[in-house]
C-alpha cells in the first residue's frame, strides 16, 4: 500500500515553539485522527503539508510527489482543505462561491457542488458573513469535496457542530474513503469522533509526535488499572505508560503484555489513553 503523505525529519522553529523531528506515513485509502493539546503543533503540520508555511528541514511527499518538486502546486489542486476557520469573500454566497472555484480548480465540478449544497441544507443566496459556524464549515466541506480531491486534510472541522451534523460529517468522511485512493488527515479535539471513523491515531505533544498507531492496535495495546500505593510500586517501570494519582491510591495506564495477568484491567477508551500520555508522563 502507497502512501498518501511521508515526511521525514520535518522540522520548524518559532519563538517559543518547535515542531521537532517528525516522522509520519499515512497509507492512501485510510483516515489519520491527528490528536494533541492546544499549541501542541496540529494546525502548524497541516499547513506545513500544505506547504502553506516553509519548514526549516525534512522532507514532505504528499501523493507521491515531493514538495520541491517543480508539479507540486499541480497536486495541490488534488487535496481538499477545511481548516477551523474558513475563510471566503464575507460578501460572496454560495453561488457565486460556485462560479468563483470553477475558475480556481481545473476538475472543478458544480453538479457535484450543488449536490452537497441540497444534501447539506446549505442556501445558496445568503452571504458567507451572515452564515453560522456551522454553515460555513459545511459550505467549506462542500468546496472541497466538489473538486476531486485524492486527500482532504481537515482542521477542526467538526468542532463547534453540534452532534446531530457532526454525525453527518463523520458518515461523510468513511464513504469519501470506499474509494481506497481517497485519504483523510483530520484534526480534533472531539477524540471520541476520531476513536469512531479513524484507522491510525497520531498524537502530537509539545511540538513532538509520541506515536502514530493504528487505532485498534492501539486501544488495544493500552490497559487501566486502579491500584492502591503499595500495588503500583510493584509494577515493573516499562510496564507503565501513565499515571493519575488520587486520595485512594492511583489509576494506572499500563500496557498489558508487560504485567502479570492476575492483575484486572478495565476497558481502555482512546480518549483515557490519550490523556494518560498527556498528563501522566513515563513511556517505554
Amino acid at each position: 500500500m502507497s502512501n498518501a503523505i511521508e515526511i521525514r525529519g520535518l522540522n520548524k522553529e518559532y519563538p517559543g515553539f518547535a515542531l521537532s523531528d517528525i516522522d509520519l506515513d499515512l497509507p492512501r485509502g485510510s483516515i489519520l485522527g491527528l490528536v494533541g493539546e492546544n499549541g501542541a503543533g496540529k494546525s502548524t503540520l497541516i499547513k506545513l503539508i500544505l506547504k502553506a508555511v516553509n519548514r526549516d528541514s525534512g522532507t514532505i511527499r504528499v501523493l507521491g510527489a515531493d514538495q520541491d518538486d517543480p508539479d507540486f502546486r499541480s497536486v495541490k489542486e488534488r487535496v481538499g482543505v477545511v481548516l477551523d476557520e474558513a475563510y471566503y469573500p464575507e460578501v460572496l454566497t454560495a453561488k457565486q462561491l460556485d462560479k468563483v472555484m470553477a475558475g480556481t480548480y481545473t476538475h472543478w465540478d458544480s453538479r457535484v457542488f450543488h449536490q452537497y449544497l441540497l444534501r447539506f441544507q446549505l442556501p445558496e443566496n445568503k452571504m458567507f458573513r451572515d452564515m453560522s459556524r456551522g454553515t460555513k464549515m459545511k459550505l467549506a466541506l462542500a468546496v472541497a469535496l466538489s473538486h476531486d480531491p485524492k486527500l482532504l486534510l481537515l482542521d477542526e472541522a467538526t468542532s463547534g457542530l453540534d452532534p446531530m451534523i457532526r454525525d453527518e460529517m463523520l458518515d461523510l468522511f468513511n464513504e469519501f474513503t470506499r474509494d481506497e485512493d481517497r485519504t483523510i488527515l483530520i484534526s480534533s479535539h472531539i477524540v471520541s469522533d476520531l476513536e469512531k471513523i479513524c484507522d491510525y491515531i497520531a498524537f502530537l505533544h509539545k511540538g513532538k509526535l509520541l506515536l502514530c498507531e493504528e487505532k485498534d492496535r492501539l486501544v488495544e495495546q493500552y490497559a487501566v488499572l486502579k491500584l492502591g500505593k503499595q500495588d503500583l510500586e510493584s509494577l515493573a517501570p516499562e510496564s507503565v505508560a501513565g499515571v493519575r494519582e488520587n486520595k485512594y491510591g492511583a489509576e494506572v495506564l499500563v500496557y498489558r503484555d508487560r504485567i502479570p495477568s492476575t492483575f484486572v484491567t478495565e476497558h481502555t477508551s482512546l480518549e483515557d489513553i490519550i490523556l494518560f500520555l498527556a498528563k501522566g508522563g513515563a513511556g517505554e
